[in-house]
């Protein structure tokens, strides 16, 4: 019979661990960031905005959760250059890099100007390229380390009017898997998780009323949104010890719309 040791569940504690999560001052990332908060790893969330980034530190403090936070545009590659300094002299290590920043654009492909198209490009998948790049070095110091990049569906389901948008998920997803075989050596694991339909702010205008929000996911074998916190727990699995074996996959939670034919 295996040995089980003394209790499984601390596998998928965190402690100890430096977790840094980009475009976390709301949303999907701030839900993973609090959920890996609350499994012990000290956290890092990261936005464009001080004074929400100080607010956020404040309300986590209030539930007896200590994050930091990290005020910069991770999608420019000045900033990430400077980041990982700070990284360095503050903490030393980087441990869990969660690759959250994105943007959406919806639109025909021949609406498209050039400055969008690189927009686009740029910070939905150029720039998590390159912050995965140097956080790695990081992480070989140490051999070990978790690189987690959220997805889409729309990453491998494509919709008229949302044409550059899939061209960058499905990037993403590759750059899953060129991670996970080029460091795995090094004890770092790459994985990636490609959310459905989740209500969070930015998808405000997709609910505008309850009819609207329906039909978006009348495909969705569970007829609903999903809640971000829903995510959150695939997150912290993928970032800890319980999840030593697993590289180079992308998880999807969508409810099953992708598994509806």
């Amino acid at each position: 019979m295996p040995e089980i040791r003394s209790s499984f569940l601390n596998n998928f504690k965190l402690n100890n661990k430096i977790a840094l999560i980009t475009g976390s001052s709301s949303g999907l990332g701030l839900v993973m960031a609090m959920a890996m908060a609350r499994s012990g790893a000290e956290v890092i969330i990261n936005g464009r905005n001080e004074a929400t980034l100080i607010a956020l530190r404040r309300e986590a403090a209030k539930q007896g959760l200590e994050i930091n936070y990290l005020c910069a545009d991770l999608s420019d590659f000045n900033a990430i250059d400077k980041a990982i300094r700070e990284i360095k002299s503050n903490y030393g290590k980087c441990d869990i890099l969660i690759n959250n920043i994105g943007t959406r654009i919806r639109k025909s492909l021949q609406d498209f100007n050039q400055d969008e198209i690189l927009t686009l490009v740029q910070q939905n998948l150029t720039a998590a390229i390159y912050l995965s790049q140097q956080i790695a070095e990081l992480m070989i110091e140490q051999q070990w380390g978790r690189i987690i990049t959220i997805s889409s569906i729309a990453g491998r389901l494509a919709r008229a009017g949302d044409s550059v948008y899939p061209v960058t998920k499905m990037g993403l997803e590759g750059l899953v898997r060129s991670l996970a075989v080029q460091y795995a050596a090094f004890g770092i694991t790459s994985n990636g998780i490609a959310p459905g339909f989740f209500a969070t702010q930015r998808n405000l205008s997709m609910m505008r009323t309850e009819e609207e929000k329906a039909s978006h996911v009348l495909r969705v074998p569970m007829k609903r949104w999903g809640e971000p916190e829903e995510l959150a727990g695939a997150a912290v699995f993928f970032a800890s010890e319980a999840a030593s074996y697993i590289n180079g996959q992308i998880l999807t939670i969508d409810g099953g719309f992708t598994a509806s034919f």
